[in-house]
């Protein structure tokens, strides 16, 4: 096996699905698939954008992968096929190597904040920031956008947290609060508000709390790799993001 097709399998799944199904195309007739790699925090948004974009583009497929922003990038930088990628944070372009970045635009299109979340019912009598030091704290990864976020935050609260784990990306951070398995976390306000029928929130200050901007870049120079980046950025776009919570950029 080779190194390049070795690297590829860290590709996720529906990643390397999309290009099979781009290398299809003769039996395929005029049905073109359009691959996205997306933040985590983007799970409903996309989600719901990929079936609308498909409504009003009969013949296109938007296969949507939701990862880490961390993760993406280290996926891009071992060949990962895309057409549009959508990060959770401004930082994390700046990680691919100068090669792979040159030529790309990245456009805001989303702001998040931060929220913590407990099991239902709050049962540790969480009330802010600076109860993360005695109870058992979930956050993300240091190497990830709401990783970051979280530090910022913490930093200008001025709280040492009592960590018991730190996750891969926010959905597995809140997974943890959702089982019950640590008293909160540190989350976006979006990924709180997915899961409100499971957990409750405590409200961030907003002296104390990060806002991220979220851009999108259309990867390939296809029209769908441009048009579905431009459809995210349309009022339609931005109702569905501001329906899942997310601000806008000014």
């Amino acid at each position: 096996m080779t190194a390049r097709a070795w690297r590829l399998m860290s590709v996720p799944v529906a990643a390397a699905l999309a290009m099979g199904a781009g290398g299809c195309g003769a039996s395929e007739g005029d049905d073109k698939t359009v691959t996205v790699l997306a933040a985590a925090s983007l799970t409903e948004s996309f989600t719901t954008l990929a079936r609308a974009y498909e409504k009003v583009h009969p013949g296109t497929h938007v296969e949507v992968s939701f990862a880490a922003s961390s993760t993406i990038v280290t996926q891009l930088s071992h060949d990962a096929p895309a057409d549009v990628v959508a990060l959770a944070d401004t930082e994390a372009p700046k990680k691919l190597p100068k090669d792979l970045a040159e030529g790309k635009a990245w456009t805001p299109f989303a702001t998040n904040r931060l929220e913590i979340v407990t099991p239902r019912g709050n049962p540790a009598h969480v009330t802010g920031l600076a109860d993360l030091a005695k109870v058992d704290t979930v956050l993300c990864a240091k190497e990830v956008p709401c990783g970051r976020a979280a530090h910022k935050a913490l930093t200008k609260a001025k709280v040492a947290p009592h960590i018991v784990s730190y996750e891969k990306d926010v959905k597995a951070t809140l997974a943890k609060v959702v089982a019950a398995d640590a008293e909160a976390a540190l989350v976006y306000a979006t990924d709180a508000s997915s899961a409100r029928s499971k957990v409750s929130g405590v409200e961030v200050p907003t002296a104390s709390n990060v806002t991220t901007t979220l851009p999108i870049t259309a990867w390939s120079d296809t029209a769908d790799a441009k048009g579905f980046a431009q459809f995210v950025r349309s009022d339609e776009g931005r109702r569905v993001l501001q329906g899942n919570g997310f601000g806008l950029p000014g």
